[in-house]
Parts: C-alpha cells; structure tokens; sequence
C-alpha cells in the first residue's frame, strides 16, 4: 500500500526540469561549484547522503556582513539566522539561485536551498518520504557543518515544500520560525475539496500544522488559480502561534516574489523573530530526529478519520478503546460476582431454614441453583460469541475504506503545481522596495 501512495505522489506531485538547469563542476581545494550560475563570494555548493540513500546537492549562501561588523571582524562562523528553503515542485537550485542570493542579501540571513532526491543532480527518485529524509539531511548540515543552533533556524517551504518543511517543523521543538508560501493543506485538497484525511493522501500539512510551537508566516496570492488562497487562509487559522499573514492581492501562484510587499513583509518578520526571545539549546539535542515519530501516507494504513478541518479534538487511540473495553468488562464481570455471591448466601440462609423445619422436604434451593449455573454458562459463552463477532465486523471496516482507493484512483490526474518560469532571478529594485 505504501508503494501505492509513493505512486499517485510521484504522478501528480513532482516535476523535476529536465534537463537540470545547471551541472556541478569541481573547484580548487576540491569543492564544488555550479557552472551555470553566476560565482560569488560565501556561496557553497555540497553533496550530503540521505538516510535513505540518496545523494541531495545543496547550496549555502552567506550573508554578506554588515561594514560595521567587517570593520570590527566580529563576523563567526555560524552566527545569524538561517533560512532552509524548501522550494516548488518544477524548480531546481540553478533557477532558485538568483532568489537565494537576493534574500540573503535584502534579509541579511544565511540561506540554504537544496534539491530533493531526483533533482537538479540530485540522485534517486522523487517521493514524499525521499523528501522528508532531504530536509533532514539539511537541516544537520545547518547545525553540524555550519554550526547554527536550532532556534536560529527558519523553515521556509513553498508549495509543495510546505510539505517537508512542515514535517520537520511539527518535530522540532526548538525553531525559531516557519514560513510558508503558498502553501498547500493537503495533496489531495489542491484537486479536490475534501472534509477528510484519507490514508492515501500526501502531505497532510493540515494535520501537521497544530503541532508546530514556533511562529509562522504564511505568504499566498488572492488569485492563486494553483492552490486556491483558502489553503493559506485556513493553514493560517490552524497556526498555534500566528504571526501577521501576507495576502497579497492579485497575486498568483509564482510572482509573489515580484511584488514589493513580499520583501517589505519578510523583512518586518525577520525583525520581529530576531527581537524575540530564544531558548539557548545545544545542537545534540535537537539535531537527533530519530526518536521523534512522524506519519506519512506511506507508513499509516488506517481509516480515514476526521481531519482537524472538521474536528480539532483529539480522539481515542486503539489501545485506549482496548484499555476501556477491558475495564467495563471487568466491572459487569465484578458486577456479576457480586451477584452470584449474594444469591449463594441468600440460598445457604434457605438451606438453614429448610433443614431446621422441613427437614423432611427437598432442596428446592440446590434443584434451582443446577439450571442457573447452566444459564451463566450460556450467558458467558454468548458474551464470547458476541465479542468475537464484534472483533470480526471491526476487522470487515478496516477493509472497506481501504477500497476507497480504487474509487479515487481513477479521479487522479496530473496537475503541475508550480510553474518553473516564475522562479527566475528578481530584479533588484523589486526587491529593493
């Protein structure tokens, strides 16, 4: 069934430019370099191994120093925030590159962008659980190599990369913020409007997003004709703590970057997140990822079940319904002990009676007392029954959801959920606005 959902993300969700927009070439000192691209000063290009086996090329971008701190050389090695961007569906880091640069430079952060498996140059194929393994590859590349704590991190995910940058976001306990642009609730809700989390469905940002305990700022366009605005809308109101949305009006699913409100929006939020608060935490602590359990299509086989857009309330797990089941069963079968013992002394208190003035009369007591034991027999037996019945019609729903596949199988079709034309290098005097 996993293989299934890997499947139907694959068809509908990832569109990798092919040919890749750049080729990776060694330089002096045996680094790498990409040879399309224009060379600048702070930017590193490396290849990091997945968990899962794949080999993601990333790029990172230093944030050229102030003249203040250059003339007081106080600028170190891992100082400063740092952006991990995640980006759309039909893009790599070539066409990302310029953006890369001019956000570093406007926002004065460092910024790290990587290709997921199948990629740019990237190897293996392209699926949901290849890039949760990417993100995380490149998030201890952020805390290891370049030494940046945790709580100077910001998640960055666009469209789709909202899908792996809420993943890691909704396990980390110690970001300093999230930002999403246009970002999507679910993959299966980007064709069709549905009430429900189904097992087949990817990214389930939706599901992910109250988990989240850092701010976020979610950035989306009123006339996305991709991923309609009610995604961020909604994905803005499940926030745990909401920092101020950017709607910009007329806006579509790949120019936000055009507009001056984008840079003039982020860079008020970097202003803000900066002046916060930060729990000062070692790197181990929070770079180990393995103790902390997430879910994806691909691992969860289970009913569908109401999604926190219907319901926010926590429901029952299957080992707390066994607990209470086995509780209220104790409790009838007390109830029924209970029972037995006071009708056996209330038959003894008879026999006494009996034997004292009617000692010549039968038990009409011990005569009655043989078909009730036959009766409780019964009753447990049936109680048996039932549960066994009950445990067998439980197991029959289980497999009728999974049926539903077959049904919506057949309404997937392919929808390309970036445009790789939006991403090419801003201006800078749009950015400069």
């Amino acid at each position: 069934m996993g293989g299934v959902a890997s499947t139907m993300a694959a068809k509908f969700a990832f569109f990798p430019p092919d040919p890749s927009s750049y080729t990776l070439v060694e330089v002096e000192g045996g680094g790498l370099a990409m040879a399309e691209v224009p060379s600048r000063a702070g930017v590193e290009v490396r290849k990091l191994k997945t968990k899962r086996g794949s080999e993601i090329v990333t790029v990172f971008v230093r944030s050229p120093p102030s003249a203040a701190a250059a003339a007081a050389a106080e600028v170190e090695e891992g100082k400063g925030l740092a952006v991990l961007y995640s980006h759309g569906n039909a893009a790599d880091l070539g066409q990302m590159y310029g953006l890369f640069v001019e956000l570093s430079v406007h926002l004065r952060v460092n910024v790290m962008g990587y290709d997921y498996s199948g990629y740019g140059q990237s190897s293996g194929k392209p699926s949901e659980l290849n890039t949760y393994a990417d993100i995380e590859a490149a998030y201890r590349c952020l805390i290891e190599i370049y030494g940046v704590r945790p709580d100077d991190i910001i998640l960055y995910g666009q469209s789709v990369g909202s899908g792996p940058t809420l993943d890691l976001a909704a396990r980390l306990p110690h970001l300093r913020a999230v930002v999403l642009h246009s970002p999507i609730l679910s993959g299966l809700r980007v064709m069709y409007p549905v009430k429900r989390t189904y097992w087949f469905d990817i990214y389930k940002n939706i599901d992910k997003i109250p988990m989240v305990s850092c701010p976020v700022l979610i950035v989306h366009g009123t006339d996305d004709d991709v991923v309609d605005c009610s995604h961020g809308k909604r994905l803005w109101e499940l926030s745990k703590v909401k920092y101020e949305p950017l709607w910009i009006k007329g806006g579509n699913h790949c120019n936000l970057e055009l507009y001056p409100d984008y840079i003039r929006h982020l860079k008020k939020f970097i202003c803000t997140i900066e002046k916060s608060p930060t729990t000062q935490t070692e790197p181990s602590e929070n770079s180990d990822l393995s103790e902390v359990p997430r879910t994806s299509s691909a691992e969860i086989l289970d009913l569908p079940g109401e999604s926190t857009e219907q319901n926010h309330k926590s429901r029952p797990s299957k080992s707390d319904r066994e607990v209470k089941a086995r509780r209220n069963t104790d409790q009838k079968e007390l109830k029924t002990d209970k029972k037995v013992k006071s009708r056996k002394s209330a038959e003894s208190a008879e026999k006494a009676e009996d034997s004292n003035d009617q000692a010549d009369k039968p038990r009409s007591t011990d005569l009655i007392e043989k078909p009730r034991g036959s009766i409780d027999k019964k009753d447990k037996s049936r109680k048996s029954i039932d549960r066994s019945e009950k445990a067998k019609d439980s197991e029959d729903q289980t497999e009728k959801p999974r049926k539903s596949i077959d049904r919506f199988g057949e309404m997937i079709r392919s929808v390309g959920l970036c445009n790789s034309h939006c991403f090419k290098r801003t201006t800078s005097s749009g950015m400069s606005n």
